[in-house]
């Protein structure tokens, strides 16, 4: 590396060289800034607005809106920004990572990029790593915004959501009634919440408000698990009016809090929405005694070349009759009467020893080509469970993931992407390959005088943990703050005995209550304090010398002594975790110093080294309480996790890879299900068609298109058309007449057509009348007068026109039993966007059940020297388009059958017994490997084979223990 910097020079100083210029221009405008009037500087918000309308550009705006931004903190908050945090602001503009040492006020740099951006009117992500962060930083810098005309909201965990309001809060003082708050600039209140702003929300400047009114607001703060998971819900209601997040600018930019521990650590989880596994055992049992009734030909169809089974009218009336329903489709909804037909499928087309085996009570799939037994793998769509009720064993039921996605592909859906952190150097090889983001290391405000001593490496953990107490005892006599820093919850808390035991007054944090933590982190400067905390406790909360507010004697006192000591008691397998842990000391030019505290028995020294190390010491009699402090045994140590490091980053980005997969045809499904509600609002307003982006149903078929398939392959999108529902409709239904007539005539004789199977399989469809069979024989039948492919075309073009026909006799139907035109106009678009929808939904979430079998077993085609992610990309698009040819088949067998009746069966997606599971907001999700045992609500320790605690019926070790 320092090869390649006295080559072509450090990046960094290049990247700063740039920005310079840019915060000389800045400063020049302070001084006119400054005599300006609260409605002059109010008024430059909309003067912006209009040259961005006029064609000036951000860029060009930049200096004029960073310089009035420092003008209004001067005034409002007492904070003026910093030339470096300016080069901050500058930097997160530019979409790039902003690496800025602990207490160089990352949070007020926000505010630069953050205003800049609102301007478009587009709407501005900040995402912090807790929900009080997020509320603390929108309270405390929401007085800028308001100042300059910027609404601001905050979305909570539990669909909790506020909006920053400086007219609303009240407060109840003794037994006087409730009266409003003077908030004023200058007032007692806002006095307060300057000098308590860093750690202390003040809930009076929030209401409450709706998720939609906090995405609407041009600032919009809140996690990175709470940001995704709305963008998953929006992609799974049932009307365009339940979307909350902005549409069309859902994902504009972002500025991501301490961007490592969320696009880093926490990304190792993906977001996952899942409903309980359906109560539906009994059923399944059911249907396959039911199945066993049927006769072939009158109550159900198959065709045993395109391997389906389809069920007649008089097949449909039997399970009516059997359910007690008058109409299957409606009541039961089309989940059900694909059970049945999957428990139909399964009885006359899977056959015992053929297809698969009974092996242990389990049903296991046997390779149609190879004839090798495939354990693991699973039928999709339900195909599984019906095969193991046919055959009498345990139905495997489980939660049904509904919808997920990663971090990583959720924020590269950002148009623009920036972040700001105190450790990112380190990881930005990860940052550059997987986010495209480059890291600019900005320089401190003031000298770092920090003192970072040399690790001591002790025999072993009781050694070291007296040696930690003697060091504490020695800071506490001379009046030196201590914030001890540990790994895991757990050894936070065996450590706490420790000093409790010597009688050593200490605070403890953990990572459970970040507002309280805020506060307690917030005085861990103060004289003589012990504070003994996670990692990750009380993180973006500033320690400053003397306490907050601070006392002058105190922060003196402090100083002499020689500023916070931080002490790590084991070193982590991030270095950016220790580098976090040593930036809590010496902010802003103060005094301080850090130390690490290590035995031969910690987990990354036992790994590594621990083991020579201690027979070394033990070889020399070395006694347990005396350290060793050599520098290269630090520099071992960091080697170590160098190799850890690289290790986790290999780890997620080969996850990425497979997930990538899914990520394009997650889009796809979710812009077809987009287009259908845009398309039933708008018919629904102005009742005439419009323009909207249809997904192309047409799918690669050929083992060579496959193989040829790369990494930026996308699911072909068709042109824009103009399209109503009742075409999205009638393009599904003629596609599948197309397939099934081209799939029976594709033969080199035509005298060998599967006449009599289109035709049967036709009727399944939609009526068909003894004149229409005779048609469609003698179209089929060879003529001299017309060659095959006119003869082709002919029954194509016979069976769509019938199918017009009998779709537009079915509509008249449904209208002439409502009597107001507006339920005429309204019953026939629902019920097309009820099924469509329905059908979407089941067979997506069917479709993520079968890749998420297909990805935990993929990995063994590594035996047979095949490359398990290029036959995973192989697999899943054959299963992506498969998956597209049974919406379109589902929607053409079902929206004949549909009538007005009783309330249609909702979606899935509608389930309101949703379990949401995503990254751990506590410093567990930063412990990797070192961390202790996971414990569930009630406090019992989950072992690896237990049930995971998120509730998705897997094993902790096959879930989130992985």
């Amino acid at each position: 590396m320092h090869f390649l910097e006295k080559l072509f020079g450090d990046q960094n100083k290049k990247i700063l060289k740039t920005i310079t210029p840019l915060v000389e221009q800045i400063n020049s405008f302070e001084e006119t800034f400054e005599k300006l009037s609260t409605e002059e500087l109010k008024a430059k918000t909309p003067e912006f607005k209009k040259r961005l309308t006029d064609g000036e550009t951000l860029d060009e705006l930049l200096p004029e809106a960073f310089a009035i931004v420092r003008e209004v903190s001067k005034r409002v908050t007492g904070m003026r920004h910093y030339d470096v945090q300016m080069i901050g602001g500058i930097a997160l503009h530019r979409g790039k990572i902003a690496e800025m040492r602990t207490g160089e006020g990352k949070t007020l740099v926000a505010t630069l990029p953050t205003y800049l951006n609102a301007l478009e009117g587009k709407g501005v992500h900040i995402v912090t790593v807790n929900d009080y962060l997020a509320k603390r930083d929108a309270v405390w810098m929401g007085q800028i915004y308001a100042y300059l005309g910027m609404s601001v909201g905050i979305i909570q965990n539990q669909r909790v959501t506020f909006v920053y309001d400086d007219t609303a809060g009240k407060r109840e003082a003794g037994s006087e009634k409730l009266e409003d708050l003077d908030k004023t600039e200058g007032s007692e209140v806002d006095i307060e919440r300057d000098e308590k702003g860093s750690f202390k929300v003040e809930d009076e400047y929030l209401r409450t408000a709706s998720r939609q009114e906090a995405y609407r607001c041009d600032i919009t703060y809140g996690t990175n698990n709470e940001f995704g998971f709305d963008y998953l819900r929006d992609n799974m209601v049932q009307s365009i009016d339940e979307m909350v997040m902005r549409p069309g600018n859902e994902m504009h930019y972002a500025i991501v809090d301490e961007i490592d521990s969320i696009l880093i650590d926490e990304a190792r989880t993906p977001l996952i929405i899942s409903a309980p596994a359906e109560e539906a055992t009994e059923q399944y049992y059911q249907f396959a005694q039911w199945v066993k009734l049927l006769l072939v030909n009158e109550d159900y169809n198959v065709d045993e070349k395109l391997r389906s089974a389809t069920l007649t009218d008089t097949g449909i009336a039997k399970f009516e009759q059997w359910l007690h329903v008058e109409n299957l489709y409606v009541e039961g909804g089309i989940r059900l009467i694909h059970h049945i037909e999957q428990a139909l499928k399964a009885e006359v087309l899977f056959k015992c020893d053929k297809d698969y085996i009974v092996e242990n009570g389990e049903v296991i799939i046997i390779d149609e080509f190879t004839g090798r037994k495939m354990p693991g793998r699973r039928y999709s769509e339900g195909l599984h469970q019906a095969i193991e009720a046919k055959e009498n064993v345990k139905i495997q039921r489980e939660s049904r993931t509904l919808a997920t996605i990663t971090f990583q592909n959720l924020f590269r859906m950002y148009d623009k992407l920036s972040g700001m952190t105190g450790t990112a150097k380190t990881e930005e090889e990860e940052f550059y390959k997987i986010y495209r983001l480059e890291v600019v290391v900005v320089p401190t405000n003031r000298v770092d005088i920090r003192l970072d001593r040399s690790d001591r490496i002790y025999k072993n953990e009781t050694g070291k943990n007296n040696a930690i107490i003697e060091k504490v005892k020695e800071c506490h006599a001379k009046g030196q703050p201590v914030l001890i820093g540990t790994i895991s919850v757990e050894k936070n808390e065996e450590l706490s005995e420790y000093l409790t035991i010597k009688g050593i007054r200490h605070e403890i944090l953990n990572a459970k209550n970040h507002e309280r933590e805020g506060e307690i982190i917030a005085q861990a400067g103060k004289s003589g304090a012990v504070t003994l905390a996670t990692n990750m406790a009380g993180r973006g909360v500033d320690i400053k010398l003397g306490g907050t507010p601070i006392e002058p004697e105190d922060e003196q006192k402090v100083r002499e002594a020689g500023g916070l000591f931080v002490l790590g008691t084991e070193r982590h397998e991030s270095r950016r975790i220790d580098n976090q842990l040593r930036g809590r000391s010496a902010r802003q030019g103060d005094p301080g110093e850090t130390q690490f505290f290590v035995s031969t028995e910690d987990d990354l020294m036992r790994i590594f080294a621990g083991d020579r190390l201690k027979n070394v010491m033990t070889r020399f009699n070395v006694p347990e309480d005396m350290p060793i402090e050599q520098k290269f045994i630090t520099k071992m140590l960091e080697s170590a996790q160098k190799k850890v490091e690289s290790h986790h980053f290999d780890t997620r980005k080969h996850l990425l890879e497979y997930d990538d997969v899914l990520n394009k045809q997650r889009s796809v499904i979710y812009k077809k299900r987009r287009a259908i509600l845009d398309l039933t609002k708008k018919e629904l307003e102005n009742g005439h068609t419009h323009l909207v982006e249809v997904i192309d149903l047409e799918v690669v078929r050929t083992d060579t298109e496959v193989d040829a398939l790369d990494e930026s392959d996308e699911v072909p999108v068709a042109e824009e058309k103009f399209l109503s529902l009742h075409d999205v409709v009638m393009e599904m239904i003629e596609s599948e007449i197309e397939f099934v007539v081209s799939f029976h005539t594709n033969t080199d004789d035509d005298t060998q057509w599967n006449i009599e199977e289109i035709y049967e399989t036709m009727k399944t469809i939609f009526p068909l009348s003894p004149e229409d069979k005779k048609e469609i024989f003698d179209l089929g039948t060879r003529d001299n007068n017309r060659d095959e492919i006119e003869r082709r075309d002919a029954l194509v073009n016979f069976l769509i026109a019938k199918a017009r026909h009998e779709y537009a006799r079915m509509m008249d139907g449904i209208k002439s039993q409502v009597e107001t035109e507006e339920d005429k106009k309204r019953i026939p678009i629902e019920i097309q966007k009820s099924v469509l929808l329905r059908t979407i939904d089941n067979l997506w979430v069917d479709y993520l059940v079968a890749i998420d079998y297909l990805r935990a077993s993929i990995g063994l085609r590594g035996y047979g020297q095949r490359d398990p992610l290029i036959e995973y990309k192989h697999e899943s698009f054959q299963l992506f388009n498969q998956l597209l040819l049974d919406i379109q088949k589902e929607v053409a067998y079902t929206i004949f059958k549909i009538n007005i009746g009783l309330q249609l069966a909702p979606s899935i997606m509608a389930d309101d017994t949703l379990t949401l599971s995503g990254a751990q907001k506590t410093s567990n999700a930063q412990a990797g490997i070192v961390e202790g045992k996971v414990r569930d609500d009630s406090g019992h320790k989950i072992g690896r084979n237990d049930p995971c605690y998120c509730g998705s019926g897997k094993k902790f070790k096959r879930c989130h223990g992985v």
